[in-house]
């Protein structure tokens, strides 16, 4: 299964030169060691560790095809502390496999205009030496990260632990795994896909079981892995039934489906309804629970793009505790004047992460998929910002689309609607956000996440090489469209 942001670490590389002389390159040492000693105090997500000093083609060459080849290491930052010749990165960038940030900073925040000399002027002056090295970058026409400022500030740190938060993402995501029971819903379009093109660019793997291969561990369960799940259930959520015999049969598929995905490494699922072989219920509180419990990813309707979409979120937004990452789907909307929103729900299979109050089990008739009535979690979803991503296959190429949004906690009740629910308004408005995303080609599925940003996700599908579309508040159609129309062309031209 993937791994998570405590596995992994970022490399930090210094450039330099011998033309001033060791003394030089000592300082530079020095000055790193307490930069990142500083900077992991930071709360950063993720470890920084120093890698040293660079001076030649040589060394650069060596220690990028050592990132390459060391599993924990999930990109490199570099800084040309003095004046780095970039001819002698030309060799290690273009080995280079994994993400890159260009970290433009000073050890000393202001000059000392009193006591600096030559001495000083030579082994400070990134201002100098980043610029040879962005040269190279732009010439070798590589992805990366550049971060300006210094390296003290939050603002500075903040934008530092984003990105690694999305090379995270690009890193764990060569790892994912995504089991399909069964095919897309029928003559649906956009929850197809090229899956070789996404091995190919996200490195995802996405292969196709039987569902009667789950229903065969579901017969398996024992009474005790059934009493502990339902003991799990009975502390977390509410239970609002009395139909205790269907929770059962959830308890036993969320059973099944942890041995199921655990054989094969799987951190994301699909399901449809139209391939229900021996189930007796469409999987709903199971999946709920799993999605919550396990950081699984999940798509309805055959939908693997956005389990896999899901899963990396997921991973990319550990430990930032602002709302959780949930699977989302576009239901019905409020046409009030002034007053547009969505109503995102499911027919089951919401994730409580992004619960603003305790869930309760409820058993109720489905209306589709043609098995008994199936337990689920119902629950209103928090208010706060967040965005939605939608993960489409344009034909020969992966557009990522992302709205910004702002949630809303219900309050009103729904007393006749036994699914969980979220409210939200896409900036800069529903209908213009809603015009947006349909000349854009988003799907109905998305993940909803209060973890992430936009910034963060456009970092990830540039390190990914895929195409990144952006609806926010400062929304122009006019401009949105031709940069739809001049993607393509750029796209068709890779």
């Amino acid at each position: 299964m993937m791994r998570t942001l405590k596995d992994l670490e970022f490399w930090f590389v210094t450039g330099s030169q011998p033309l001033y002389g060791q003394d030089a390159i000592d300082a530079c040492v020095a000055h790193a060691d307490d930069m990142i000693s500083q900077m992991n105090e930071f709360g950063l997500p993720c470890k920084i560790v120093n890698k040293g000093v660079v001076t030649c083609t040589e060394e650069i060459t060596k220690l990028m095809k050592e990132v390459n080849y060391q599993d924990q290491c999930a990109g490199v930052i570099i800084f040309a502390h003095t004046f780095s010749p970039s001819k002698m990165w030309i060799k290690g960038l273009v080995s280079l496999q994994k993400p890159l940030l260009h970290l433009h900073t000073q050890y000393n925040q202001e000059i000392p205009y009193a006591t600096m000399d030559m001495d000083f002027m030579n082994l400070n002056q990134s201002a100098h030496g980043d610029r040879e090295t962005g040269f190279i970058a732009s010439r070798l026409r590589i992805p990366r990260k550049v971060v300006v400022g210094y390296w003290k500030d939050p603002e500075v740190t903040a934008k530092i632990a984003g990105w690694m938060r999305s090379a995270a993402g690009v890193v764990l995501g060569k790892e994912l795994k995504i089991a399909r029971f069964g095919d897309n819903m029928r003559y649906v379009g956009v929850t197809e896909g090229d899956k070789i093109e996404v091995e190919i660019k996200l490195g995802w793997e996405c292969n196709s079981y039987a569902i009667d291969e789950l229903a065969e561990l579901i017969a398996k369960v024992t009474p005790e892995e059934l009493a502990a799940k339902m003991a799990e259930y009975n502390e977390k959520y509410t239970m609002a039934t009395d139909n205790i015999a269907a929770v059962e049969y959830q308890a036993k598929t969320e059973i099944a489906m942890e041995k199921f995905f655990g054989e094969l490494d799987a951190d994301a699922f699909a399901d449809t309804f139209q391939d229900l072989y021996g189930m007796e219920q469409l999987p709903g509180l199971a999946v709920q629970n799993l999605m919550a419990s396990k950081g699984m990813g999940f798509g309805a309707e055959g939908d693997w793009k956005v389990a896999g979409l899901a899963a990396v979120m997921k991973r990319m937004g550990e430990g930032v505790g602002k709302g959780g990452t949930a699977f989302m789907e576009d239901y019905t909307l409020n046409l009030e004047k002034g007053n547009e929103f969505i109503m995102g729900a499911h027919m089951l299979e919401v994730d409580p992460t992004v619960a603003a109050t305790k869930p309760t089990i409820e058993v109720h008739p489905l209306g589709i998929g043609g098995k008994a009535d199936p337990a689920r979690l119902v629950f209103d979803g928090k208010g706060g910002e967040a965005i939605c991503c939608s993960l489409v296959d344009m034909g020969g190429r992966l557009r990522l689309i992302c709205n910004d949004v702002v949630c809303m906690q219900p309050d009103v009740p729904m007393p006749k609607l036994p699914v969980a629910r979220c409210l939200w308004k896409p900036l800069p408005s529903q209908p213009e956000a809603a015009e947006a995303w349909i000349y854009a080609g988003g799907s109905h599925h998305s993940v909803l996440s209060f973890d992430l940003t936009a910034e963060q996700m456009h970092d990830w599908a540039d390190m990914n090489g895929i195409e990144f579309v952006h609806i926010g508040k400062d929304l122009d159609m006019d401009r949105f469209k031709q940069r739809l129309f001049v993607n393509d062309m750029a796209f068709k031209l890779r």
